[in-house]
């Protein structure tokens, strides 16, 4: 990874929703992709590596993204790094607590990929 590439962590427990985000966010040069399939295995991930952002889904095995997003802003390594939520959710409330959990931004399924990598561009050149 050069030292202007991000790392963007992609918690996503779908493969074809985690493939979606790979191949929107690996034709950005400034973006390196790593995938992880649960809140827990993130945490993990976050511990052993300089992550740039994250990207979530809310419905995760064992912890919700929701839980996820505040256990990163309670932590003051991650309080303020750029977070993504994207979920299928149907409530119409679920983007207001994504944002209320500590989300940067929220897009709903089926979200543009494109719309996904440039607010990721923004949040990232705004930290």
């Amino acid at each position: 990874m050069s030292a202007k590439s991000h790392l963007v962590l992609v918690v996503e427990d779908s493969d074809d929703c985690a493939a979606t985000l790979e191949i929107a966010l690996d034709c950005h040069p400034r973006f390196v992709v790593q995938v992880t399939g649960s809140a827990e295995e993130a945490m993990h991930a976050l511990e052993s590596s300089e992550v740039g952002a994250v990207i979530t889904d809310l419905h995760l095995p064992t912890m919700d993204g929701l839980a996820f997003v505040s256990k990163l802003r309670q932590d003051d390594r991650f309080a303020h790094l750029p977070v993504l939520v994207i979920s299928g959710d149907t409530d119409p409330e679920t983007p207001r607590r994504a944002r209320s959990a500590g989300a940067s931004a929220f897009f709903s399924k089926p979200y543009s990929p494109g719309a996904v990598r440039q607010k990721l561009e923004e949040l990232i050149d705004g930290r």
